[in-house]
Formats: structure tokens, C-alpha cells, sequence
């Protein structure tokens, strides 16, 4: 069990907050948003997007609440905080280097200000300053490829039974278009450039690098306050 600092509580209760409020209005926006434009209307609980957010949402309001409880916290609690908070930054990673390029002007509206770039941004550094001396074991890192995978798994099963994630599109992102031209493990010279297979364990191996990052991180952060 670990009970941080009251300093390190109060900022970490704000930065919780704040991720709590920007996902919720982000998704509230989004799903109000018509079902034309990019992730609006219904299908939104549909993309991984607005699942990792409402996800992390939830991670920090029961974290908040506990902190006003001042209860102390289980070290699988921060290995969930830990996933939640390296798959949020996959939504932000990929949103920022891949979608929104393909999207223009448009990709930066109000919800996807929020749900792609400060509700990731947030989480972050409330990990950093609420979990850094969690202790938490390297191999617990791989448990950031879980939802990704998972989530993998569903828009497959979607893509094959003719889930509508947009208007006669079957698939929420380019690069889980099994039937594009790449296919499951090809190359093609237009997007998505690579077959869905590939994007997939690509994207598995950025999380786990990802994650390791944050974990050494998270350990030379805590080494050098416990001086």
C-alpha cells in the first residue's frame, strides 16, 4: 500500500479532475457531434479512442475519491493507472501522427483537442507525480498491450460481421481496414501502407517501448526524491 505526500495528493486531485472533466465533455461533444463527421454521433463508443478516455475517466474519479478518503492505494490499483495511462497516450500518439494528418483543418476541433491531446497529456504527468514510487515490477509493463489487443480483437469482429463505424465504413481506423489493398500482411503504396497485421504489432511494440519508458522514468524520478 502507498499513501502519497499531501502535496503530491492536492496536485495529482487537480490533474484527476481535469482528466475526468476534459473526457467527459470531449466524448459528450463527440457523441453529440453528427454521425457524418469524424468519431461522431453514437458509433464514438465504437472507436478506441472514446473507450480509452471514458477509461482513464474512471480510473482518475476512483482515484480522486479514494485521495479524498485518503485511502491508501494496492499496487495492482497503480498497475491499472499504468495501463490506462500508456494506452490513453497511444490515443494521443496516434490521433497527432497518424489520423490527423489525413483529417486537415478539421482534425483539431474542440473534442478532439481534448480527448486526443489534453486528456493524454494530463494523464501523464498525473501518473508521474501520483505513481512514481509505485515500485511497480518491469514485467507488469506488459499488461499495456492488453487493451490495444482487445481492442483489436473487436473491430475485428466488426469488421467482419458489417459493424457500421461510419457510414458504410467497417473498420474505425485506416489501418484496421483488413480489406484495403495491403490486406492483413502486405504493402501497398497508398494507405495504409502496410497490412492490418503488421499495424497491429506495430503498434504493440510502441506501447511496450512506451511503457517501459514511462517505467524507468517513474524509478529515476523516485531514486532521485528518496535521496
Amino acid at each position: 500500500m502507498n499513501q502519497i505526500s499531501a502535496t503530491r495528493a492536492r496536485i495529482s486531485y487537480v490533474l484527476k479532475l481535469i482528466v475526468f472533466l476534459s473526457a467527459t465533455i470531449g466524448t459528450f461533444l463527440s457523441a453529440y457531434a453528427g454521425r457524418h463527421s469524424f468519431m461522431g454521433g453514437r458509433v464514438v463508443f465504437m472507436y478506441f479512442t472514446i473507450q480509452s478516455n471514458l477509461a482513464i475517466a474512471v480510473i482518475c474519479l476512483i482515484g480522486a475519491i479514494l485521495m479524498q478518503r485518503r485511502r491508501a492505494v494496492s499496487q495492482g490499483w497503480y498497475v491499472i493507472q499504468f495501463v490506462g495511462t500508456v494506452s490513453i497516450t497511444l490515443t494521443g500518439v496516434v490521433f497527432g501522427f497518424v489520423l490527423a494528418p489525413t483529417l486537415g483543418a478539421d482534425a483539431w476541433n474542440t473534442q478532439n483537442t481534448l480527448t486526443h491531446l489534453v486528456v493524454p497529456l494530463v494523464a501523464v504527468v498525473d501518473y508521474f507525480v501520483s505513481a512514481y514510487d509505485a515500485n511497480m515490477k518491469g514485467r507488469n509493463v506488459f499488461w499495456v498491450i492488453v487493451p490495444p489487443l482487445l481492442y483489436a480483437i473487436y473491430a475485428g469482429i466488426g469488421y467482419v460481421r458489417g459493424w457500421q463505424f461510419a457510414e458504410g465504413i467497417r473498420y474505425p481506423y485506416f489501418f484496421l481496414n483488413w480489406g484495403s489493398p495491403a490486406g492483413a500482411f502486405g504493402f501497398s503504396r497508398e494507405l495504409p501502407l502496410m497490412g492490418s497485421a503488421w499495424w497491429i504489432l506495430l503498434l504493440l511494440l510502441f506501447l511496450v517501448v512506451v511503457g517501459f519508458v514511462y517505467w524507468f522514468i517513474a524509478n529515476a524520478i523516485a531514486k532521485k526524491f528518496s535521496r
